[in-house]
């Protein structure tokens, strides 16, 4: 944690670094000469400035981005050593309950994240990647925290293994895609002329690029959360002799998955395009969160294994 406390300095500060830049860039380019054709029929020189856009993909990373890249891998390492070691010795798969699976969720998050950017440069997320890793685990350090115990006769399955981690990967593409779409609501503005302030955002993508990175990432988790019901449904056929029970857990998950499902069939064919999409691709991770915490903590069920 006190890595990737250090890693989200150096992130927010890399982002204060852009929106210094930015302006000093807009300083730097002249304004451009229009002609204007006046109401007597003459014409007129006038000048009108240039819209100053630093791509992205050619911009230099600065020190604090690469120093708090190069943390956040750090603490990754450290945390994927911990989560093993857990697993080491419980003498099994480390996400049993929620203090484990909080370990094993955020390790998997920022693990998507590290080695996402050889597809992509997302390192202007990483405050709020490092940021959500480090919530996640101080609620999953200090609230639920739990010895090893062994594990329930309904969790004695090698669909422990397979289900629970593929859950946690579509929750990690979730959460990356999340940002991208609350980046993008942002940015819309910020294009709008309301978020003027926000220079930082002239050295990220703009607000279409921003949705479509969304919408691959998205896509990507919803696979993975497809199998996550499939899979439950099966091993909860192996557990409790039938595929499904109305259970609360269960029911949750599969309203998260309508939602994204609903989010890439509006997308794709009633061409839901801006803040309609991301604001359902916000919700849709919002109910992912639910999911984890407040229908562990106090609902009912057959799932309930928080080991609080």
């Amino acid at each position: 944690m006190g890595v990737y406390l250090f890693a989200f300095i150096a992130f927010t500060l890399d982002l204060a670094r852009r929106s210094a830049a930015a302006p000093a860039v807009a300083e730097a380019i002249p304004a451009a000469r229009v002609g204007q054709l006046t109401s007597a029929g003459s014409v007129t020189t006038i000048e009108r400035p240039l819209v100053a856009e630093v791509p992205p993909a050619g911009r230099a990373s600065s020190r604090f981005e690469r120093v708090a890249y190069a943390l956040t891998a750090l603490g990754w390492v450290l945390h994927a050593a911990g989560t093993v070691l857990r697993g080491v010795a419980a003498h099994r798969v480390p996400w049993a309950n929620m203090f484990e699976f909080s370990l094993t969720a955020s390790a998997i998050i920022v693990g998507v994240f590290v080695f996402v950017q050889v597809w992509q440069n997302l390192k202007w997320l990483g405050a709020y990647i490092t940021g959500f890793a480090l919530i996640v685990l101080g609620f999953g350090t200090v609230g639920f925290y739990v010895n090893v115990v062994p594990l329930p006769p309904a969790l004695q399955s090698y669909w422990l293994v397979i289900h629970v981690f593929v859950a946690s990967l579509g929750t990690a593409f979730f959460a990356i895609g999340a940002g991208l779409s609350l980046a993008q609501l942002v940015q819309v503005r910020r294009e709008a002329n309301r978020f003027s302030g926000l220079t930082f955002l002239d050295t990220v993508p703009n607000a279409e690029k921003l949705e479509n990175l969304a919408y691959r990432v998205i896509v990507v988790g919803f696979v993975f959360w497809t199998f996550t019901l499939i899979a439950g449904a099966i091993w909860a056929e192996h557990a409790w002799g039938r595929y499904w029970g109305w259970d609360t857990k269960e029911v949750w998950t599969f309203i998260i998955w309508t939602i994204f499902a609903g989010y890439i069939h509006a997308r794709a064919t009633r061409g839901w395009r801006g803040s309609r999409s991301s604001w359902l691709a916000i919700v849709g991770f919002g109910a992912v969160m639910f999911n984890f915490t407040i229908v562990n903590l106090f609902f009912k069920g057959l799932h309930t294994y928080s080991g609080l």
